[in-house]
């Protein structure tokens, strides 16, 4: 019998470690609005230096965005600061809006996949021993993935790792909602329950605090994902619990 848990886990950041395919497929689709950015230029530093800025993303498509800061700036301090303001003026310079990056990074996704599979899913692997944690719930808990990335793509990772969820368990981009709003229709559905809320960047945990239809959710700011020493601190003050991957491989 399943207990009275449930789990909403983020996936990028969470779950899996996409940091290397999210700058490589942003690379790629940058290539098709700046020229200059040819896939042979892509290098071992530049994907490091994605990984610092990661923590300032928050969808897939703004990967392109960053690839592009990260080829024009040798501070990434200066680009995980001031993305926001960096990005629109990179949107206004390319001439296109946030829909078109959507496409663009999904497309190019969808291309990596149809030429090589293995290839995609070998730099989206799952954090250390998170495969098994998920299977083991599958026979006890009710878990769902809230995140913000196309629900194709999660598909196909757990399948590739032998995880079964279905599909009506994964809320991704598509949905064209935030996290809280899914949230919502997550405590709808099970309203005698409690919801472990797990995520790796602040703000998405900072929205559901401010929000009066999710106070009885349990949040958790991982240590593993794509956030800083500052963005753990401040989840402290703020009455967030810091979880690390140890505690959540054996919580039950």
């Amino acid at each position: 019998m399943k207990q009275s848990m449930i789990y909403a886990l983020d996936f990028d950041g969470v779950i899996c470690d996409s940091a290397v395919e999210t700058a490589i497929t942003g690379w790629k689709a940058a290539g098709r609005l700046w020229p200059d950015m040819t896939e042979d230029r892509l290098s071992e530093q530049l994907i490091d230096r994605f990984r610092r800025v990661r923590p300032a993303i928050e969808t897939g498509y703004e990967a392109i965005l960053a690839m592009r800061m990260i080829d024009r700036e040798e501070d990434d301090d200066a680009v995980l600061n001031h993305f926001e303001p960096s990005k629109q003026k990179l949107l206004d310079e390319a001439g296109v809006d946030v829909e078109f990056l959507k496409k663009l990074f999904g497309d190019t996704r969808d291309n990596w996949i149809a030429a090589d599979l293995s290839n995609w899913i070998s730099v989206n692997p799952l954090f250390p021993n998170v495969a098994d944690k998920l299977k083991q719930l599958n026979e006890w808990a009710t878990w769902y993935v809230v995140t913000t990335k196309q629900e194709r793509f999660v598909s196909q990772i757990l399948n590739a790792n032998e995880i079964d969820l279905s599909g009506g368990n994964i809320f991704g981009l598509e949905r064209n909602r935030s996290k809280a709003d899914t949230l919502i229709e997550i405590l709808e559905g099970h309203p005698n329950e409690q919801i472990y809320f797990v995520e790796d960047r602040l703000p998405a945990l900072l929205s559901v605090t401010t929000n009066p239809k999710l106070q009885s959710l349990k949040l958790q700011l991982v240590d593993w994902g794509y956030n800083t020493i500052q963005d753990r601190q401040e989840a402290v003050r703020k009455g967030i619990e810091l979880l690390c991957i140890e505690d959540f491989l054996k919580a039950k």
